[in-house]
């Protein structure tokens, strides 16, 4: 199943992506993509309710706006350094142990929703990752476990400033969690809708140009290993987020000199059955 939240930012309904490609909404299912929506089997109640309903589900037209596919998210959780050719573009050692940071939930978007480029950045850069849903709390949790845990999938641009990732002193978060630094979506997609999770292309595009073209199975700490590890060290909750890391080829590491992104330029980006957004870069203004 492939959940969608569709209509203007702040007020999404939700809605399903169909096979055929079609859009329906499910408003009249009654929930929305919550965190208790997971934390309660919403994901099986609505394939339920769906055998019986679905043909009286209103279409949604191709052109509306797609918001992000969860609400209320409480954590944003992102892997560093997690591909080793990222690691050496980027000069930095191999991790022993998963780097882990955050992203502020204020910075989620919609998948097609402008990127804002913040105040007195210089150093805007993309990262496609994928990103993995919890469904259900998680706490100390063993590895063969891990996935019992999972909701589904999606794909996220982990914008990135790295002036003040890398120059303003601190943590990584500085330069994760601008507004609109966290496009997710189109869709979560559930994971029997995924034949091999550990084998997935991504790539990503700036102005039709590759940058990005990689596979999740170059990831060196697996997903059920890092639910596991990060469990650890906070209870993961329904409809938190762990976005697992990006391959080489982000702006930090192009050669001869980095490359960065300005107000006018365009980032696509898509993963093998998670689908595909584009984002427009946009100046600051108060």
């Amino acid at each position: 199943m492939k959940l969608i939240r569709h209509g203007k930012a702040g007020q999404e309904k939700p809605g399903v992506a169909l096979q055929n490609g079609k859009r329906i909404d499910v408003t009249a299912f009654g929930e929305d993509y919550t965190d208790e929506f997971l934390a309660t089997n919403g994901i099986r109640r609505l394939k339920e309710w769906l055998s019986t309903n679905e043909s009286s589900c209103p279409e949604v037209s191709a052109t509306e706006r797609l918001g992000p596919p969860l609400s209320r998210t409480s954590k944003l959780i992102c892997i560093g350094l997690n591909y080793s050719d990222h690691a050496a573009e980027s000069n930095m050692q191999l991790p022993v142990e998963p780097i882990i940071f955050f992203k502020a939930s204020s910075a989620i978007a919609g998948p097609n929703d402008d990127v804002v480029i913040p105040r007195n950045s210089t150093k805007t850069d993309w990262e496609v990752e994928l990103a993995v849903v919890i469904g259900k709390k998680a706490s100390y949790v063993k590895e063969k476990d891990a996935m019992d845990h999972v909701a589904g999938y999606m794909l996220h641009n982990d914008y990135s400033e790295r002036a003040f990732q890398l120059e303003r002193s601190g943590q990584w978060v500085k330069g994760k969690s601008c507004d609109t630094f966290a496009p997710l979506g189109p869709w979560l997609v559930t994971p029997d809708e995924i034949k091999d999770v550990n084998n997935l292309r991504l790539w990503l595009t700036v102005n039709g140009k590759t940058m990005q073209d990689g596979n999740s199975k170059n990831l060196i700490f697996k997903i059920p290993f890092l639910i596991s590890y990060i469990s650890e060290f906070m209870t993961l909750l329904p409809g938190d987020i762990i976005s697992t890391g990006t391959p080489a080829g982000v702006g930090l590491g192009q050669k001869p000199a980095p490359v960065y992104l300005k107000a006018g330029d365009e980032v696509a980006l898509g993963i093998e059955g998670l689908g595909e957004s584009r984002q427009k870069m946009v100046e600051w203004r108060r």
